[in-house]
């Protein structure tokens, strides 16, 4: 397997030092490797039941690896299905489903080979099943959020934009064992794609028979370590160690319990009662009011990731469609009383679009908390609109502790800095999503992990109004320009130079209002070792396990 080029700007580097070097100021904070352990490989603890047991703040929106567009739905797919890649504990990728890769030497053409492996009914996964899989999300009948992830493949814009059959696309199974894939330019970072859920295979015969396979546990095929035996929807998922996996004897855990509760206090007292094993992210939230005492008793664990907090913004219609008085709202916010009062775990106020791992411009695009600016713009903005007072505007955001804080915090700043009246409204996870993506909602709370450790991946997603991550109904000429250049530009710097266009520009209109650059926080029995959690903020529960 090839090595990341230097095109990624370092960001493997920089993640793997964040993991290594996770402080918070000085208290007993657990590091992320002190937690989890290091027990791939060993025998499981004997007589202890292989049992962990989580918390899902809520109903994952699908358990289809084509569909799924969320961090709760991604820990769902990642244990039930596998890639041609899989990612280890430092965010690389490593051979899965794929034994092996062979790459032309012109960094188009891939061509790997397909290990014996089975779905959880017994059928054998093919590179058929990869070829139907990726031509399936570019289909724009599917309506995946995430198809514009496989436009690295040739001619996928063109087969899900209607201008090219799916016949056309670089991809294609030469025989049950070997998937050959052509690339529209080089791409550094492709085998990490290939670890996305995005470029995950489905069970071709499953899904052309039964369209609603994904939403029920008695029809849902996989081929990862584990199966799902049950979904009670809205209250719990069940998932057993699948018989069936390639590499079954590396798998400890017998059984994953997954409840769904949408209170993070009534998670955590779950938690100390010995009723679950993990609380907190990547699966939930804690408590904001909580996190003290955890951090002070040693029992929190803090782990860096490549993670931005957002509030995106309806950019069509109302007010907010005059970008003054949306760059009056980004700087109106104190970003460091937040994460000094609030979030409280080392989160870092970042005023550009990008997390600090592949930061572009450290300083930022705008001042944190510049009022007076603040209110200049807001009053240019109201003249343009001629208009004296602004309606009530609306700040929506999925149902969790930590995200009521913050839209509180926000909510007073704005208040009291612009005297602008905001409207909190929460909404189950599955809901708010879906609202955004119509564009149904004024102001709305998003996070972005990143899906791989490059800039592309955070700027990619605002090139065309109608791209599915996009939600804000911004686009800009330049600014897609920039992005398409950039594909093609062989010299880092030349590319970096063009993502720190891109980012201005989309800073100069702000569609989108950065807060920090985010953390994960939980806590863990004592007993969970080997669950992975990596730099980019996925959770990997196949090398977990229960010890005495």
């Amino acid at each position: 397997m090839k090595k990341l080029s230097a095109m990624m700007l370092g960001l493997s580097l920089i993640v793997g030092a964040a993991l290594t070097g996770c402080s918070t100021g000085g208290t007993q904070t657990a590091t992320p490797e002190q937690a989890a352990g290091n027990t791939q490989g060993a025998a499981p603890a004997a007589n202890v039941p292989q049992i962990f047991r989580a918390n899902l703040t809520s109903e994952p929106s699908t358990a289809d690896p084509g569909l799924a567009k969320d961090a709760t739905s991604g820990a769902i797919v990642r244990a039930t299905f596998d890639g041609l890649t899989r990612l280890d504990k430092d965010a690389k990728p490593m051979n899965s489903v794929a034994s092996d890769v062979k790459i032309s030497d012109d960094m188009l053409t891939y061509t790997f080979t397909i290990r014996d492996s089975k779905w959880s009914n017994g059928d054998p996964v093919t590179a058929h099943d990869f070829e139907f899989a990726w031509k399936r999300v570019l289909d724009p009948n599917l309506g995946a959020e995430y198809a514009y992830q496989l436009y690295y493949i040739k001619n996928a814009e063109k087969v899900h934009t209607g201008k090219a059959s799916a016949d056309t696309l670089g991809v294609k199974a030469l025989d049950d064992k070997t998937l050959e894939v052509t690339l529209e330019n080089p791409t550094p970072f492709f085998l990490e794609l290939t670890a996305f859920y995005t470029y995950f295979p489905v069970n071709k015969k499953v899904v052309e028979a039964n369209p609603k396979w994904a939403i029920e546990a008695a029809t849902h095929v996989g081929n990862g370590p584990f199966k799902m035996t049950s979904w009670e929807h809205k209250a719990k998922i069940v998932l057993e160690k699948n018989e069936n996996y390639w590499e079954k004897d590396v798998v400890k855990l017998e059984k994953i319990e997954f409840v769904m509760i949408e209170d993070d206090n009534t998670a955590l007292s779950m938690f100390e009662n010995g009723e679950l094993d993990w609380a907190g992210q990547p699966l939930s939230g804690l408590p904001t009011d909580a996190i003290p005492a955890l951090k002070d008793a040693g029992k929190l664990v803090v782990h860096p990731k490549a993670t931005m907090y957002w509030y995106k913004i309806n950019t069509t219609k109302g007010p907010l469609s005059n970008v003054k008085i949306r760059k009056a709202l980004a700087m109106a916010v104190n970003r460091q009383a937040i994460v000094d009062n609030v979030t409280q775990v080392g989160q870092v106020p970042t005023m550009g679009i990008l997390p600090q791992s592949m930061i572009i411009k450290p300083e930022g695009y705008f001042k944190d908390n510049d009022v007076e600016t603040a209110k200049k713009l807001l009053e240019e903005g109201m003249k343009e609109l001629g208009v004296t007072e602004l309606p009530t505007i609306t700040l929506s955001y999925n149902t969790t502790d930590r995200h009521k804080k913050i839209a509180e915090a926000i909510q007073d700043q704005w208040k009291q800095a612009l005297g602008i009246d905001v409207k909190l409204m929460n909404k189950e996870f599955k809901v708010h999503l879906q609202d955004m993506h119509e564009l149904n909602y004024e102001i709305g709370r998003i996070g972005w992990n990143a899906d791989f450790n490059d800039p592309i991946n955070y700027l990619e997603m605002f090139r065309d109004a109608n791209t599915g991550n996009n939600d804000t109904g911004w686009e800009d000429s330049r600014y897609k320009e920039l992005l398409a250049q950039s594909a093609t530009a062989k010299d880092p710097e030349t590319r970096k130079q063009m993502f720190a266009e891109a980012e201005q520009i989309i800073m100069d209109a702000m569609p989108v209002i950065p807060l920090f650059t985010d953390v994960d926080v939980w806590v863990q029995s004592d007993k969970v070792k080997g669950v992975q959690v990596d730099g980019l903020g996925f959770i990997d529960l196949k090398w977990a396990e229960i010890t005495q």
